[in-house]
């Protein structure tokens, strides 16, 4: 028992998301493909991706950044190529309306790539990429943000936190599936830790005159940094132009100015490529895949950690044993509902 925490089950978590996100006028097929996110993010000990995003998406509906209402369609413009038209809504549905054609495509032309034009991001990319992991494919996804991270070298934001995520299949475990963003931490960590009144590492970032600074909240309106210096850049740089003017859509500098002050999530494109192994290997494919295992194997003998093991680990408790989450973070989503009701 905790005096600042509340425990809640996997389904109380979905219960509440999906509540909240009807209260505030999400249409009701929308209101599902989000709240799984979320629900994703808090039974993966992730709460920066949690039910903590209720609080912006929440706002981005009632400002409206994002269409409460829009309808995905799907186009196919090339045989392996498919496209969903978000419509203006949060990207969730839109990625649920092209999964199974790009499963499907994958099979039978080795390769496929989807483009979520249009759409709202307020989260992490490991849930998508898990579900087509789970057909067997092996899967990258890119998408661009806000204008939020400075380039190397630099201390005027320009980028988005860009996060990258790859996804490969394991015959019978857990697939490997990574899931970063190009800045030096995930803005929700910022986010978190000045809601916590917690100082911020120096190198995560720079205030408004362009000073390294402690303070989460000087971070947030200054610019954050790179992972990894010049190839951190260099890769954030990369998912600007594979998941912007690559698919027709927004740069992390023009969906800041589409928001235009609002204060909501980013607005944009998403690309995922997905590759079917048998379109390589044909009827060697399921060989190959467990050959892989040796290098997992070879990380985890020297004591190194899996990426996603940390997940898949809060994973197995959380089905079980529920989470805890903060009690003044369900008050302060609820006010938000509120005042924007």
């Amino acid at each position: 028992m905790s005096d600042d925490r509340v425990h809640m089950t996997l389904d109380e978590v979905r219960d509440f998301a999906r509540a909240i996100l009807t209260r505030v006028g999400l249409a009701p097929d929308h209101v599902g493909a989000v709240a799984e996110t979320m629900v994703a993010g808090e039974r993966d000990g992730c709460g920066s991706h949690g039910i903590y995003r209720l609080l912006v998406a929440a706002h981005s509906v009632a400002t409206g950044v994002v269409d409460a209402h829009a309808t995905p369609v799907l186009t196919r413009p090339a045989p392996a190529i498919l496209r969903v038209d978000g419509g203006g809504g949060f990207a969730q549905l839109a990625f649920e309306t092209g999964r199974q054609a790009l499963v499907d495509t994958a099979r039978t032309q080795g390769l496929a790539a989807l483009a979520l034009n249009n759409v709202v991001h307020f989260a992490a990319l490991w849930p998508e990429v898990e579900a087509l992991v789970a057909e067997g494919l092996v899967v990258i996804a890119v998408t661009p943000s806000h204008a939020w991270v400075a380039p190397a070298g630099g201390t005027k934001p320009l980028f988005g936190t860009n996060p990258i995520a790859f996804g490969w299949p394991r015959p019978g475990g857990r697939p490997f599936v990574f899931d970063f963003a190009t800045s030096a931490v995930a803005r929700g960590e910022i986010e978190l830790h000045r809601r916590a009144g917690r100082p911020v590492p120096p190198d995560w970032g720079y205030d408004a005159e362009g000073q390294e600074t402690t303070e989460a909240a000087q971070v947030l309106a200054g610019a954050m940094r790179t992972f990894g210096g010049h190839k951190g850049s260099a890769l954030s740089a990369m998912v600007e132009l594979m998941a912007g003017p690559m698919i027709g859509d927004l740069t992390s500098r023009e969906s800041m100015a589409r928001d235009g002050g609002r204060g909501g999530s980013p607005i944009g494109g998403e690309l995922i490529l997905a590759i079917d192994p048998a379109g390589f290997l044909g009827d060697a494919a399921a060989d190959e895949i467990a050959r892989a295992e040796a290098l997992f194997d070879g990380i985890e003998a020297q004591g190194a950690r899996l990426p996603g093991a940390r997940r898949h680990a809060a994973r197995a408790v959380s089905l079980t044993e529920g989470v805890w989450v903060s009690k003044q973070l369900i008050a302060d989503i609820e006010n938000v509902v509120k005042e924007n009701a």
